[in-house]
């Protein structure tokens, strides 16, 4: 039985196990926070570089890497995912110290272009976009080092009592809010950056009802929102990543685009769009260990944006006729 199915049925136990979820979950985030972050951050990386390979994403993450760097040997495939594994660990650990990470400068190695450092300096509307690269939440440090507000979006918990707990950790983070997606979010999203607000969402996820763009030399399920929008509101984007250097420290990077503006507005979002994962994949190329090669990122085979479009117009041919 599903859990959407649970919840109808037994909607008291449902609150229940949600209550305990998440008390749960708070004794977990006391328990951590007791522990020197760079400690917590080391103990969970080993930890899950020698026991996540048990997991049946490993095999995923591996044909993923296979297919993304056909010439490299199995064992470098195997180092690089065990890698990823490491990162993903710190990154659970150092979750729970987010807001206290935030406030420690020293950590932190930031590089931005010129034009990002108008952004920050000048405090200008802008779209932050970032990648699944290292500690990707702290992309955002250099920003709010220098005092701006941001807008975040993510994907809220099904617990609202956990999604409670770990929202609590980012109010330093998003302070000018955490939207969860919904149908409403795109329309706050417009509001806050036509209004001069700064916006931060990932760029790299799947996204099957979006567009198709090259990706590691192979047709891959991308986002249009981010091109969307900085085109609607004539505002940069700012490309970000992270780059664990070593331990719980990191590099920061910046680097802006504009989205074009012609008469063909699906052209523009579609080539903005290439050219954001374009700069992403360059990045992940540099640092392939840290990037989530767990995600269902490509399209099967035969599935392409030309074929979807075909099958669109055929259908809508059909429809008028």
């Amino acid at each position: 039985m599903s859990r959407k199915k649970r919840q109808r049925k037994h909607p008291r136990l449902t609150a229940v196990q949600n209550r305990v979820e998440g008390v749960v979950l708070r004794f977990a985030i006391w328990i951590f926070r007791l522990i020197p972050v760079d400690v917590a951050s080391s103990l969970m990386g080993t930890g899950w570089r020698w026991l996540a390979p048990f997991n049946s994403r490993h095999k995923r993450a591996l044909r993923h890497l296979a297919m993304a760097f056909p010439e490299m040997s199995e064992s470098e495939r195997e180092r690089i995912v065990r890698g990823m594994w490491e990162n993903l660990g710190r990154v659970a650990a150092e979750t729970f110290h987010i807001d206290r990470l935030l406030k420690q400068n020293q950590r932190f190695e930031p590089f931005a272009d010129e034009v990002t450092s108008e952004v920050l300096l000048g405090h200008r509307a802008c779209l932050f976009v970032s990648l699944h690269s290292a500690n990707w939440e702290l992309c955002v440090q250099p920003a709010v080092a220098q005092g701006l507000e941001i807008t975040g979006v993510y994907q809220a918990l099904r617990n609202p009592e956990a999604d409670k707990a770990l929202r609590a950790l980012r109010t330093d983070l998003y302070r000018g809010g955490l939207l969860s997606k919904s149908h409403r979010t795109a329309r706050m999203l417009l509001s806050s950056l036509k209004n001069g607000g700064v916006v931060a969402m990932m760029g790299d996820l799947r996204e099957t009802r979006g567009i198709q763009v090259p990706f590691f030399g192979q047709p891959a399920y991308a986002n249009p929102v981010p091109a969307s929008l900085a085109r609607a509101c004539n505002v940069p984007i700012v490309l970000g990543r992270v780059v664990r250097k070593h331990g719980v420290n990191f590099r920061v990077e910046g680097r802006a685009i504009h989205v074009p503006v012609t008469d063909d507005r699906q052209a523009d979002i579609e080539a903005a769009t290439a050219h954001i994962h374009a700069i992403f994949e360059s990045w992940i190329r540099e640092h392939p260990e840290q990037w989530m090669w767990i995600h269902k990122k490509w399209a099967p085979p035969g599935k392409t944006s030309a074929q979807k479009q075909a099958r669109r117009a055929a259908a809508a041919k059909t429809a008028g006729s």
